[in-house]
């Protein structure tokens, strides 16, 4: 047998099922996308509070942290989706209201877990990034004027964002790999399409080599991007 029979043979499913598949490849990257926008600000947020002078907010964000780390993802998407999605229900009026549809979908669950996450694994990055700016040049900026957020905002930040450049195509990759868990709440992203598929057509390795192929090839995109994103930044952010 050739390798255009062998192909043929085996991959015939992907004509019928091509456009379950895109559709659950489309529902991945949205997971992704959003959890990023949302996750990176969140965990900025979180980086600071872990370097925070003040006692209350220090405390709050590595108590955030230490949870988020400390507990497996599949578990916190659990207690969100199966603990607060059934508490929701016994409020009253909420099914009425215009939040409901959004409190009974397993998608924002997996965000919001997904956000949490990044939040915590990328807030400690964030952290071990701002403590490695020298603090001579945070007093130097101090000395030119800069105070507040004007010094987060024009130098102590973007400092630490040389440092964290090279993790963050990383974390991404991690993130993408983490929307994987989507399908265990009923999420048909891509490796929910394909189970269906699986289930349906009695097949079992060859869905899982498409999975595979193309989280193979997302990730390959993602560190194209991020090394031209480093390089562009590197330029921007370097001495006059």
């Amino acid at each position: 047998m050739d390798l255009a029979t062998w192909f043929a043979s085996n991959f015939a499913w992907i004509a019928k099922y091509w456009p379950a598949i895109l559709s659950g490849f489309y529902t991945t990257l949205k997971l992704l996308f959003f959890s990023l926008l949302f996750g990176y600000p969140l965990a900025i947020l979180v980086g600071f509070g872990r370097v925070s002078k003040n006692p209350a907010i220090y405390g709050l964000a590595t108590g955030f942290v230490s949870v988020i780390r400390g507990t497996p993802l599949l578990v916190q998407l659990f207690i969100y989706y199966y603990g607060l999605g059934s508490l929701f229900p016994a409020i009253p009026g909420i099914r009425q209201s215009f939040i409901w549809p959004v409190l009974k979908d397993g998608y924002y669950y997996v965000i919001f877990a997904l956000v949490i996450s990044v939040g915590g694994y990328v807030g400690e990055i964030v952290r071990g990034a701002l403590l490695s700016v020298p603090r001579g040049e945070l007093e130097a900026a101090r000395a030119y004027g800069f105070h507040g957020f004007g010094l987060i905002r024009r130098i102590w930040l973007p400092r630490a964002m040389q440092a964290m450049m090279p993790t963050f195509a990383g974390e991404t990759i991690l993130c993408l790999k983490s929307t994987a868990l989507a399908y265990l709440v009923s999420v048909q992203d891509l490796l929910g399409q394909i189970n269906i598929i699986r289930s349906r057509e009695a097949i079992t390795y060859t869905p899982l080599l498409v999975v595979a192929a193309g989280y193979l090839v997302t990730t390959l995109i993602i560190e194209a991007v991020f090394r031209r994103f480093e390089a562009n930044f590197a330029k921007t952010t370097r001495p006059a």
